[in-house]
């Protein structure tokens, strides 16, 4: 595999980021996944990872959320090193997960889902949802359905709060998308940028590399395990060898 080629000058430090990843070796069992993977998150950004399946994209996250412990290198949340921390003690710190599959409770009302999503708050979570079904209104109008009755599209809108009650700094997403018609996928992008605006850094996976990086500032290509690519969104996007190999055109 080639190295790493940055597509913009003055990329910011990673030592000024508010998430990091920095020689991360990282995998499941003895199976290594991630390959010297260095990446990074600035406050109040959307990053996108893009690769061919299989490339890391995912265990990225996982590796960030402490479902899975590096085997070397770092994963730095405002410069500490919360490499191996629980995922329950990592969501108080302020770091959010909302992950492709199994993302909401089908069995429980929307408001009960809210509700779940707050479980580590000692503090009264009124304000907050009422907050939230400001926010996505969707939501208040169907607060006593199950969670198993919504489209895909509202259950991603719905996992999407739910992740927002413990208020993160950061938002991890995997897939936003997936099996979501393109309109429906268009609706799902728009309130990702619209957690963005509430002051969330938000670091995504995303299949459709062309969608995910119209929303995003910067992306990564991910390849075996490695960062190939990396830059503005907008670079990458216009990038022949970017997009013949991962984009399509």
């Amino acid at each position: 595999m080639s190295a790493t080629r940055d597509l913009e000058d003055g990329t910011t430090a990673a030592e000024n980021a508010v998430l990091s990843l920095e020689g991360v070796d990282s995998g499941y069992g003895e199976v290594q996944v991630l390959d010297d993977c260095s990446l990074h998150l600035d406050t109040d950004e959307i990053v996108c990872l893009i690769g061919p399946n299989g490339a890391g994209k995912s265990t990225v996250l996982k590796t960030a959320f402490g479902m899975l412990t590096p085997w070397t290198g770092s994963v730095r949340y405002h410069g500490e090193d919360i490499g191996g921390m629980a995922p329950e003690d990592i969501v108080r710190e302020g770091i959010g997960y909302v992950p492709q599959t199994e993302n909401v409770f089908g069995s429980l009302t929307i408001a009960e889902n809210l509700r779940m999503g707050g479980v580590a708050r000692k503090d009264d979570l009124g304000p907050v949802l009422d907050e939230l079904y400001e926010r996505f209104p969707l939501l208040e109008e169907k607060r006593t359905q199950k969670a198993r009755n919504l489209s895909g599209g509202q259950r991603q809108i719905l996992a999407l709060a739910r992740a927002l009650v413990m208020e993160p700094d950061v938002l991890l997403i995997d897939e936003p998308s997936a099996g979501l018609a393109p309109n429906t996928a268009d609706d799902v992008f728009a309130e990702v940028q619209t957690v963005n605006e509430m002051d969330t850094s938000i670091l995504m996976v995303e299949q459709n590399a062309k969608k995910g990086l119209g929303i995003s500032d910067r992306g990564y290509v991910l390849d075996q395990g490695s960062v190939r690519f990396e830059g503005r969104a907008d670079a990458l996007l216009q990038d022949d060898e970017v997009g013949k190999l991962y984009l399509g055109g």
